[in-house]
């Protein structure tokens, strides 16, 4: 007989980058100069780390664990490397592990995430995968829990717009309804996409089928070249999970945290 189940979603460690998901051993240590740069990020990641840890604690045991892409940072081309702990992608699969093995979970499921940080030529997340004893590694997965039916992918299209960043879920929604009628897909209840590190969620009925489409929080914090000068959204930290019981009722709950220490303030003159 089917029994409740729990699954935890995370994404976007982007293990081995200065604001990614960094475990103690991996911390930088905190600067006496209250001027110097690596001030703020060490306690960015000490802050980080402690409030995972924390929920970690509070949400175990766990039967399903989701890495949902972009587990490590990688080389880091664009900013020269600069804002690396390591750019070692062996030592971020490491750094990226502890995050996924603090939970127990009895399976990992690996969802690959974009080349320019997994690697293109070399797959560093399967060989997290392997690290991790993971039940299965894929580039777009499906899970079927007691009847829901949960559609896994970490890319996703993003929207610059507060009042669009619902579309693309929207649109990967009706996709996957096409693809299933199509016969090649399963039919998602529950479609479920990262990579943006903003969380929305679209939902709707079909008949009397309810169906949920949306990207999840990121485990990387602010702090990158990249967000600072080119990005204007709001960053969701955190992670997210489900329980399934045995009659196929849903709960989910999302994880996100305000990161005290992201937090900017005006220069007084």
């Amino acid at each position: 007989m089917a029994k409740r189940k729990r699954m935890v979603v995370i994404a976007d460690q982007h293990a081995g980058h200065r604001v990614g998901l960094t475990p103690p051993d991996f911390q930088w240590k905190i600067p006496t100069s209250a001027e110097h740069i690596w001030q703020k990020v060490a306690r960015i990641q000490r802050e980080c780390w402690r409030w995972y840890a924390k929920k970690v604690r509070e949400i175990r045991p766990v039967d399903i664990l989701v890495v949902n892409g972009d587990c490590i940072d990688g080389r880091g081309e664009k900013s020269g490397g600069v804002e690396l702990i390591t750019g070692d992608r062996s030592e971020q699969c490491d750094i990226a592990l502890r995050g996924i093995e603090v939970w127990g979970a009895k399976h990992v499921i690996i969802v690959r995430g974009t080349p320019y940080h997994t690697g293109d030529k070399e797959d560093w997340e399967s060989v997290l995968a392997g690290r991790a004893r993971a039940k299965k590694v894929g580039d777009h997965e499906w899970l079927d829990m007691n009847g829901v039916v949960f559609d896994f992918k970490h890319y996703i299209g993003r929207s610059s717009i507060p009042h669009g960043q619902t579309t693309p879920q929207t649109r990967d929604w009706l996709w996957n309804a096409l693809w299933a009628d199509a016969g090649y897909q399963p039919r998602a209840d529950w479609i479920i996409r990262s990579h943006v590190h903003y969380s929305r969620e679209a939902n709707g009925w079909r008949g009397d089928r309810e169906w949920h489409a949306l990207t999840t929080p990121a485990l990387q914090a602010m702090g990158t070249r990249f967000g600072a000068r080119m990005c204007s959204n709001l960053v969701d930290y955190g992670f997210m999970h489900w329980d399934i019981d045995a009659k196929g009722e849903v709960e989910c709950q999302k994880h996100v945290e305000f990161i005290r220490s992201q937090k900017a303030y005006a220069l007084k003159l």
